[in-house]
């Protein structure tokens, strides 16, 4: 199998080398060249034709912002990982980033943690590139005995909340499912986006001003509303809980699942105790399988299960585990999402009406 070919973009020498050396020491990769900043990185392209482009986001001359938008527009279809500091400004610039487009995001290593971060984008290029390996991009066996053992969906009904997970690829996906969703849905929004803290704040502001949806990042206690949605913080667990006639938001710092804080299934768990046949769960782009136990549970208690198709997906892990379980309901292209979420949360029970799976 050819290698990926990967062109590193940073205006560090330091971090070029680090991130070239720890690349390349991978069979699957080999690093065709480096560029220490965006003009150059533009200019080199042609010339190495990579597979996936590493790029900084903070550079002088031509940063990753302006970095990206050229890619995207010469060469729409190039995978491209953006490599971020952990700071309020990096944060806010690397959300930017992934609604224009970039496929995915690493926080830039620290000393004590560098064999970690270049372990984490190495799985990022190869999951972007469609490279298997131990972390799959591609949903694995699944386990025949699981497969046709829930009854058909029934008929149509209002859910009473909408939940969505999703990791890579996932704040440009939430970004198009959010366009299609008007001011006044009749139901809240629980979300849990694989990100580290101040990113989901700052994805949260961005698609709360880009969308008709009040959206806000969860804090403990926070009392839910239709027609809000609500992110899961960097590093907590999201679960609803229901007091009295309010269902509130609690947040906790739970052993990760699935390697992930937050966790999709800790959501799905949590919810489908509260909301059991009233929930309508959406799995889009994302490494791994988080959310496929969650969903299982889901639907074992009447709730309903859409996944995002494969064409549209970044990485079609999370939801083609579910797909390939039988679990959902529907899959669907992520230009249809929204506008279906829209039109199911709008519609009263039809009795007798069977649900058209796709």
């Amino acid at each position: 199998m050819p290698r990926t070919r990967v062109l590193v973009v940073d205006d560090s020498a330091f971090f070029r080398k680090v991130v070239s050396d720890g690349l390349g020491a991978d069979p699957a990769i080999e690093v065709v060249g480096t560029a220490s900043n965006g003009r150059l990185a533009l200019s080199r392209i042609p010339q190495v034709n990579p597979d996936v482009v590493v790029l900084d986001v903070e550079m002088p001359e031509m940063d990753g912002l302006q970095t990206l938008g050229a890619i995207r527009r010469i060469y729409p279809k190039l995978p491209v990982v953006m490599f971020s500091s952990l700071t309020e400004r990096g944060a806010q610039t690397t959300v930017d980033a992934l609604l224009l487009g970039a496929n995915d995001y690493v926080t830039k290593p620290t000393a004590a943690d560098a064999k970690e971060r270049i372990k984490e984008l190495l799985r990022k290029v190869k999951a972007v590139a469609g490279v298997t390996s131990g972390a799959s991009t591609r949903p694995g066996a699944v386990d025949a005995k699981g497969l046709g053992v829930y009854p058909p969906y029934g008929a149509v009904t209002r859910p009473d909340v909408l939940l969505i997970g999703s990791s890579t690829g996932g704040p440009n996906a939430l970004a198009a499912v959010f366009a299609a969703l008007p001011a006044d849905l009749p139901v809240p929004i629980l979300i849990v986006q694989h990100m580290p803290p101040m990113f989901t704040k700052c994805l949260a502001e961005r698609l709360s001003s880009s969308s008709a949806v009040p959206t806000a990042e969860a804090t403990d206690g926070l009392v839910i509303e239709p027609g809000h949605a609500y992110i899961a913080p960097g590093d907590f667990h999201m679960r609803p809980v229901r007091a009295g006639t309010k269902v509130h938001l609690a947040l906790d710092k739970e052993p990760p699942e699935n390697s992930c804080r937050p966790a999709v299934d800790v959501m799905f768990r949590a919810a489908s105790e509260l909301w059991g046949r009233g929930i309508l769960a959406v799995v889009l782009t994302g490494m791994g399988q988080d959310g496929y136990r969650g969903a299982q549970v889901i639907r074992e208690r009447g709730g309903r299960i859409w996944v995002q198709d494969e064409a549209t997906s970044i990485v079609w892990g999370m939801p083609g585990f579910i797909a390939r379980a039988g679990i959902a309901e529907r899959i669907l292209p992520l230009t249809q999402i929204g506008h279906e979420l829209t039109r199911r949360a709008r519609q009263h029970a039809q009795p007798g009406h069977e649900v058209r799976s796709s």
